[in-house]
């Protein structure tokens, strides 16, 4: 007989298709997206305010233990870091530019920058770490042109800020394990940005946040030629979490509760699932971990530790992890205690894996957790389309959200499609040629698949 799924909220909505006579076919959510907030940061006020001792965002120190920050410590945190932007003279013209990974520092500068309007661009550290010539780090500061750094440590980034850093730009470090002599530019500790708060100045620059107002530079992964800036304004972001409600009503029953790795720098980790967490008043775990042969071990760590609501990752890790659970049955059963959805996305997700999923599921709960999936990409913040759990199987992307209208465009024995909708970004800063290419006559923005 065939395992049960457990139950959970999730709403299908009605599609509309409508074919038109140049071939081409419109596939549109009947339903409407629902009102969204101005501000993504009005969810950290707002529970603050309501669950104020409520976990927001947790990682391990250097002696492995939890250090966890609540909603209402959070919120503290982030207005006094916002009231020392507002006198860095940051900008549109010179955002903030982060090149660590993954750190509650990074978290609470990057809502602090939101808060008062000053956008930031979270960079993959690999430009830093790995690059030799420092190129795509290069033209990235060319094309948003930084008025501050931030990075976990000075030490292991000293050479890329010695390539790219001004004198006149700042740099904030949580720590230095590299001599501060010869560098032409300012550091700051990253303490010191957690001062006295001028409740007048961050209120008023809070309030003159609007829904066009610039929150991030995404870059796109530069797979081909070098990366671009995606824009991301505040009410794609709040109008994706919307979406997402919309959708997994699971989110709005429980706050969730995410132990996560994927990177920030990335839309999938930085505006998806941060988001969630911060949108539903959820508690967000940073995993320190990697879907790599050692990086897995923290993870499993992390696993056996804190039991997530809904996980998310990409196949290649569902793909590891299965494997581990395996030989790890005691941290298996932890993790499907009260997991109540899996995610991925990135690619498909092989089927043998999936059983294997299936399977673990249902020797630790007696029923299959579901599998959902979904098709997005940097520039539609994330979220366009989902599949049921019905319909989710290996290679289906779902129908389009609420407030998504989809054209498809005959393209040999395939449909190449594109995207309307609020969640679509204005376009590629400083890149205007390019920001013309990727939107079609009717402005659909051309997603390549």
């Amino acid at each position: 007989m065939e395992a049960e799924f457990h139950s959970i909220n999730v709403v299908n909505f009605p599609i509309e298709l409508i074919k038109r006579e140049d071939g081409s076919q419109i596939v549109r959510c009947k339903d409407p997206l629902d009102a969204y907030a101005t501000r993504i940061t009005d969810r950290l006020d707002y529970w603050a305010k309501k669950t104020p001792d409520s976990v927001f965002v947790a990682q391990r120190d250097e002696a492995g233990d939890w250090i966890e920050l609540s909603y209402a410590e959070t919120r503290t945190r982030v207005r006094a870091i916002a009231s020392w932007l507002l006198t860095q003279n940051l900008s549109v013209q010179r955002p903030i530019a982060i090149l660590s990974g993954n750190s509650i520092e990074h978290l609470l500068l990057g809502l602090a920058a939101m808060y008062v309007g000053v956008p930031y661009s979270p960079i993959s550290p690999a430009y830093s770490l790995i690059s030799t010539d420092y190129g795509k780090l290069k033209h990235i500061k060319e094309v948003i042109s930084p008025g501050l750094y931030f990075v976990d440590n000075l030490g292991p980034y000293r050479e890329a800020l010695d390539a790219i850093a001004d004198a006149d730009t700042k740099v904030v470090a949580v720590h230095s394990e590299h001599s501060l002599d010869a560098i032409h530019y300012s550091v700051s500790a990253f303490d010191q940005l957690i001062g006295e708060t001028d409740d007048t100045a961050v209120d008023a620059a809070r309030d003159a946040v609007n829904g066009d107002t610039i929150a991030k530079f995404l870059f796109t992964s530069g797979s081909t030629g070098m990366p671009k800036a995606v824009i991301n304004n505040q009410k794609m972001i709040c109008a994706n979490q919307v979406m997402l409600n919309s959708i997994f009503a699971i989110f709005k029953d429980q706050p969730p509760v995410l132990i996560d790795w994927l990177p920030w720098n990335h839309t999938f980790g930085g505006n998806h699932n941060v988001g969630i967490v911060l949108y539903n008043g959820g508690s967000l775990y940073i995993d320190d971990g990697k879907p790599v042969p050692k990086g897995i071990e923290a993870t499993l760590k992390n696993l056996s530790d804190i039991a997530p609501t809904t996980y998310f990752n990409v196949p290649k890790g569902f793909e590891l992890l299965a494997t581990r659970l395996e030989q790890e049955p005691e941290i298996a059963k932890h993790f499907f205690s009260r997991l109540q959805m899996l995610f991925f996305a990135g690619a498909g997700l092989s089927q043998h894996v999936w059983d294997k999923l299936d399977a673990l599921a249902v020797k630790h709960t007696g029923k299959k957790v579901p599998m959902v999936t979904g098709l997005g990409a940097t520039e539609t913040a994330p979220s366009a389309m989902f599949a049921s759990i019905e319909e989710c199987a290996s290679g289906v992307v779902g129908t389009p959200a609420p407030g998504v209208e989809l054209k498809l465009i005959p393209n040999g024995d395939k449909l190449e499609v594109r995207v309307k909708a609020v969640t679509v970004t204005p376009g590629y800063w400083n890149n205007p040629e390019q920001t013309e290419k990727s939107f079609d006559d009717e402005g659909y923005y051309c997603l390549g698949d």
